[in-house]
């Protein structure tokens, strides 16, 4: 009883200090995703931005500048190309749609008999029916907010932490370690870097299963012969980044294309791939590559992005598996106690002295004064 006790008081005051934790992180929601958001991106381009220092010997300025440009140019191409193909063929869509309707509902009237508007108003409860939730896509407790003001406000204050984590990175992370008392600084500095290094490999596996999915749809389209196949593709990657919705929205963009310019029977085809490429990526992809990638149990991912979906929606889903590779990677790091042996000498100056170990009085006097 008494070792029973004194875990759970134990336990409910941890409980306690997390519960608060989660509650400041909601009612600064707006402040912390878009920090969260820089974190990443910070994570996938502090590489690049090294490389541009060390091999092309790009002063550090001029380095965070061209990676910030790289990734705003690289993101603003690709949303282009998709807004520009589908803007140059709408016509083409929109006329193809209307035909499809009429055929719809031609086919329908002689198949069973029935008049236009009963046709209608069942096309149009079925929609209703499978009408998304937008408090499962938008709610959560760390939603972010759907107005236009602040969707921009995250954005700009994203870019600008990723700017100063980009150019004095370095420096805020030893403020913060300075933060803890002189015998925590060298297990903080080391837990910080290991999960550091965890989230760069988890940005860039990140970037690897959204060009596969983006492979494999592209190449379900372009087999089927459906127009806009590279348009398909790119958004496919691009809404790979966006959890759950990105990937109901360009899988229903493929299906419908599919619909307007074929039959029924290709659009099933179409919606076959689909499905398929996205439970290949959430069923193998995730687990297996991700997981092996950030050290982390391929149940432990889907049990993470589970969680992270029920708790906090899409930013849940978004931040699970990095905030659940950091944490796994933090905690054996300190468990293991590497940070006795292979302390980082850079912490030197803010550490406390090592305490001097008197010599003996029966040591011989030659030893005490080579010590």
């Amino acid at each position: 009883m008494r070792v029973a006790a004194a875990w759970s008081w134990r336990f409910l005051v941890v409980a306690g200090a997390i519960a608060i934790l989660i509650f400041l992180v909601i009612q600064l929601r707006l402040l912390i995703i878009p920090l969260l958001i820089g974190v990443l991106l910070a994570a996938l381009l502090q590489p690049f931005s090294s490389l541009l220092q060390r091999r092309l010997r790009f002063p550090k300025w001029l380095a965070v500048i061209t990676a910030m440009l790289t990734l705003l140019g690289t993101v603003t191409g690709l949303v282009w190309l998709v807004v520009s193909e589908i803007r140059a063929g709408y016509a083409s869509i929109e006329a193809r749609a209307i035909e499809r309707y009429d055929e719809l509902i031609v086919w329908a009237t002689d198949t069973f008999g029935l008049s236009e508007n009963t046709i209608s108003d069942w096309i149009a409860n079925a929609i209703d029916e499978l009408e998304i939730d937008p408090d499962f896509l938008l709610s959560g407790a760390l939603s972010v907010g759907s107005t236009a003001a602040e969707v921009a406000t995250g954005a700009i204050l994203a870019l600008f932490a990723l700017l100063f984590f980009l150019i004095d990175g370095p420096r805020i992370w030893r403020f913060i370690v300075r933060l803890f008392p002189k015998p925590a600084r060298v297990p903080v500095d080391g837990a910080g870097k290991a999960g550091w290094l965890t989230l760069s490999n988890f940005a860039k596996v990140q970037i690897f299963v959204a060009f596969v999915d983006a492979v494999g749809i592209g190449l379900g389209a372009l087999i089927l012969q459906l127009p806009l196949a590279l348009p398909i593709a790119v958004a496919v990657f691009l809404g790979s980044f966006v959890p759950i919705v990105g990937a109901v929205v360009t899988g229903a963009l493929a299906v419908f294309i599919a619909l307007v310019y074929y039959d029924i029977v290709i659009a099933l085809i179409m919606l076959a791939i689909v499905l398929l490429v996205q439970q290949v990526e959430s069923n193998v992809l995730q687990p297996l590559v991700m997981g092996q990638a950030v050290k982390v149990h391929p149940l432990a991912v889907v049990l993470a992005v589970a969680a992270g979906g029920f708790l906090a929606g899409i930013p849940g889903i978004l931040f699970a598996v990095p905030i659940a590779a950091v944490l796994n990677v933090v905690v054996r790091y300190l468990a293991s106690g590497a940070w006795r042996e292979h302390p980082d000498p850079e912490l030197a100056d803010i550490l406390p002295p090592e305490p001097e170990s008197p010599a003996s009085d029966s040591e011989p006097a030659d030893r005490k004064a080579d010590e």
